[in-house]
């Protein structure tokens, strides 16, 4: 038996003989999840821990996938997992990452991402959540559901709130299709260990914690570059000395939310060099259209109001 035979498909087929020699390479070249790790690696800058930790569950992923093939016995791995860190730490898109890892790998039918929140599962009167709640789950079945800000499911401060029975049929969810269903809760860390503490259900049936930590001043001028050049954009110089200390200052503001102000300083910096192309009302060239210059920068409120939150 050559080491590439027989190195797909699951239950379905005859387990392999106890002398059989499977490659892990072939395995992992034929899985083409090497493919979302390069996706992974160009849509996020930095993140080392985050990426490490999902390469290892794709490791042990595979070598399950293997196991199988001998009829190595085991339950299907516990994946429902918890994304901590503050906004624009690329939680959402390390979940469809893994959503399509988790396809490759035969562990979900169709790898989709159902994201959600509060309101999307929880009802305002009685008999109205558990439709809803039942609803997002069978259109999350064969994937993964990414519910962002988890925490808000619980309020024990309002006692009509009826988040109580969306958190309950998502728990007999969780245990009962974990090998169709991966449940994927995201938000601030202190909040989410609030929310396990009250609701010890949820603790015992997610194996995988996973903490994002904020961009450095670097990475984030890296994002800037990348979201940038996405868009045929780019900084001149003097933009970009201007950038740097943007987000130094940004930094220091409430609010900050890593990339995603990134992404919004850029749309308005690009309005601001759209207006002046406008008003000059001159010819212009590729270069004229594609360069964010050091005035469309510094023309941001945060050069002039530092506690202003509204860059």
């Amino acid at each position: 038996m050559s080491s590439a035979e027989d190195t797909t498909g699951r239950d379905d087929k005859q387990p392999l003989a106890d002398d059989a020699r499977v490659d892990l390479d072939v395995v992992f070249e034929e899985s083409q999840i090497q493919e979302v790790f390069d996706q992974l690696d160009h849509d996020l800058i930095g993140l080392t821990p985050v990426k490490t930790r999902i390469r290892e569950i794709a490791a042990l992923l595979l070598v399950d996938h293997v196991r199988r093939q001998f009829n190595l016995a085991s339950d299907t791995p516990t994946l429902h997992m918890c994304f901590t860190g503050n906004p624009g730490t690329g939680k959402t898109t390390v979940a469809e990452r893994m959503a399509q890892i988790l396809h490759k790998l035969n562990y979900v039918r169709e790898g989709h991402l159902v994201s959600v929140t509060r309101d999307d599962l929880v009802g305002q009167y009685i008999g109205h959540t558990a439709p809803k709640t039942k609803e997002v789950i069978k259109r999350a079945m064969g994937g993964v559901l990414f519910i962002d800000e988890a925490y808000y499911l619980y309020r024990p401060e309002n006692e009509r709130d009826y988040g109580q029975e969306s958190i309950e049929i998502l728990l007999q969810v969780m245990e009962n299709n974990r090998d169709d269903l991966v449940v994927i809760m995201a938000g601030y860390k202190d909040r989410m260990d609030r929310f396990f503490e009250s609701n010890p259900g949820f603790r015992s049936r997610i194996a995988h914690h996973i903490d994002f930590p904020d961009y450095s001043p670097d990475e984030l001028g890296s994002i800037s570059q990348l979201m940038l050049a996405d868009e045929n954009y780019q900084f001149s110089d003097e933009a970009k000395t201007a950038f740097d200390e943007y987000i130094e200052r940004r930094m220091q503001q409430p609010h900050f939310a890593n990339a995603r102000s990134i992404r919004n300083a850029l749309d308005r910096m690009r309005l601001r060099q759209a207006k002046r192309l406008f008003e000059a009302r001159g010819s212009v060239t590729r270069r004229d259209l594609t360069t964010l210059e050091a005035a469309d920068v510094r023309a941001s409120r945060v050069f002039v109001e530092p506690l202003n939150s509204d860059a």
